[in-house]
C-alpha cells in the first residue's frame, strides 16, 4: 500500500505539470502531423509520387524525344502525378524554373539517343527529391530505347545475310521495333510491395507509432530526475529513515513513472485516432500489451538514470542525450529501413526500436507470434534495468 501512495503521489504531481502535459501529449501529435505530411513520399505511400511540374524543351522533335514525352512523361501511369510544359527555348525553361512554375525542366537535344547526346535537367531549389525521379525515368528510357534499337539492328543484319530485300528488311524491322517496344512498356506488374501484416502502414501511421515511442521514452529521464530532486531536497532521505522500506520506496517511483507513461500513451493514441484519424489496428489487446511492456522498460531506465546520475542537470543534460541518441537509432526520426545494415543491427539495442516495430506491426495486422520477442525484450530491459538501478542505490545508502 505504501508502494502505491508513492506512485499515486508522483503521478499526481507530474499530471498536474502543465508544462510537462504539452510536452508530452501535444508535441508529439504536432510532430506527429507534421513528420507525416511532409515524409510521405519516403514512406512509400504509393497513392502519391510527388506532384511534379516539368518543363520540356526539344531541340529537334525525333522519334525518340516525341515517345518519352508523349507516351511516358504525358503517359496514363504518371498523368496524375506529372504536369508537363512544353518550351520554345532553353530561356523560357530557365525562367520557368527561376519563377518556382516548373519544379524540373529537362532539354532534350538534337539527335537524344544517337552520338552520345546527353539530356539537361535543370533543378529548382528544394526539388532534388523529384530531379532524381525525372533523372531515373529519364536513363531507364533511354537505355531500354538503345538496347530494343540495338536488338533490332542486329537481327536485321543477320536477315540481310541471308538475302532478303530492302523492302522486306524495313518491314521486319519496323514490326520488330514496334513489338520489341511495346513489350517493355506493358502494365504488367512482375514485382510488387507486400507488407509483414494485411495491411500497408501509412506515413502518419508510422510518426504516430513513433512518436509515442519517442516520447514515451522521455519519461526515463523525468522519472529519474523526480527521483534527484527529492534526494536533493533531503526528502528521498526523510522517506528512507521511515517505517517505509528502501524497495517500498523504490517500487512506488518504479510504479508512479509506469502509471503515468502508459496514461500518457493512452491519451496520445486517442488523440492521434479521433483527431489525425490514425488507424492502430483491428487488436486493441496487442497494444496494450505492447504499450505495458514499453512502459515496464521506461520505468526501469527510470530507475538506472536516478542511480546513476549526480544531480539534476546532469540528468537533463545526459540523460536527454541518452534519449535523443536512442530515438534517432531506434527510428523514432528516420525510418530504421533507409539506415545501413549494420546500424539497423545496432538499433536493436534501443527499446523504442523494439516498441515502434511492434505498433507498426500491429498496424498492419499481425499475430500474436510476432510479438513474443518484442514482449520478452522490454519486459526483460524493465526488470534487468531496475534490479540494476535498486541494487545501485543500496550501495549509495549504505
Amino acid at each position: 500500500m505504501k508502494s502505491i501512495a508513492i506512485a499515486i503521489k508522483d503521478f499526481s504531481i507530474r499530471f498536474k505539470d502543465r508544462k510537462a502535459i504539452i510536452m508530452m501529449i501535444l508535441m508529439p501529435i504536432i510532430l506527429t502531423v507534421i513528420l507525416g505530411s511532409a515524409l510521405k513520399g519516403v514512406m512509400g505511400d504509393s497513392s502519391s509520387l510527388p506532384k511534379t511540374t516539368i518543363a520540356v524543351y526539344q531541340q529537334d522533335v525525333n522519334h525518340i524525344s516525341n515517345q518519352f514525352v508523349q507516351k511516358v512523361l504525358q503517359g496514363k501511369k504518371l498523368k496524375k502525378s506529372i504536369k508537363v510544359k512544353k518550351v520554345e527555348s532553353q530561356k523560357e525553361l530557365n525562367q520557368l524554373i527561376q519563377d518556382k512554375k516548373a519544379d524540373v525542366g529537362i532539354v532534350l537535344p538534337n539527335n537524344w539517343g544517337s552520338n552520345r547526346q546527353v539530356a539537361i535537367i535543370k533543378v529548382a531549389a528544394g526539388k532534388d527529391f523529384e530531379a532524381n525521379f525525372v533523372r531515373q525515368l529519364t536513363e531507364s528510357y533511354l537505355k531500354t530505347t538503345i538496347a530494343v534499337t540495338g536488338s533490332a539492328k542486329l537481327i536485321i543484319s543477320e536477315l540481310a545475310a541471308e538475302g532478303k530485300t530492302a523492302n522486306e528488311l524495313n518491314a521486319i524491322g519496323s514490326e520488330l521495333t514496334n513489338k520489341l517496344m511495346n513489350g517493355t512498356k506493358e502494365g504488367n506488374q512482375y514485382v510488387y510491395d507486400k507488407p509483414v501484416g494485411k495491411k500497408q502502414v501509412s506515413s502518419i501511421q508510422y510518426y504516430a507509432a513513433a512518436m509515442a515511442a519517442m516520447f514515451l521514452l522521455y519519461n526515463a529521464m523525468v522519472g529519474g530526475k523526480s527521483i534527484l530532486t527529492e534526494r536533493a531536497n533531503i526528502t528521498l532521505s526523510r522517506m528512507m529513515i521511515s517505517p517505509t522500506g528502501k524497495g517500498s520506496i523504490m517500487t512506488g517511483k518504479f510504479l508512479g513513472t509506469l502509471l503515468y507513461t502508459f496514461i500518457q500513451f493512452l491519451i496520445f493514441m486517442g488523440a492521434t485516432h479521433y483527431v489525425l484519424q490514425v488507424n492502430w489496428g483491428n487488436d486493441f489487446i496487442q497494444i496494450i500489451a505492447i504499450a505495458i511492456a514499453y512502459s515496464i522498460s521506461v520505468s526501469g531506465l527510470s530507475i538506472i538514470v536516478a542511480a546513476f546520475m549526480k544531480t539534476e542537470k546532469m540528468a537533463d543534460s545526459l540523460g536527454g542525450m541518452l534519449v535523443q541518441v536512442l530515438s534517432l537509432l531506434g527510428g523514432s526520426m528516420i525510418p530504421i529501413s533507409v539506415f545501413p545494415q549494420a546500424l539497423q543491427k545496432i538499433s536493436m539495442v534501443a527499446p523504442n526500436s523494439w516498441a515502434l516495430n511492434s505498433f507498426t506491426n500491429i498496424m498492419s495486422g499481425t499475430s500474436w507470434d510476432s510479438l513474443i520477442i518484442p514482449l520478452c525484450t522490454l519486459l526483460g530491459i524493465g526488470i534487468i534495468a531496475t534490479l540494476i538501478g535498486t541494487l545501485r542505490f543500496r550501495m549509495l545508502s549504505n
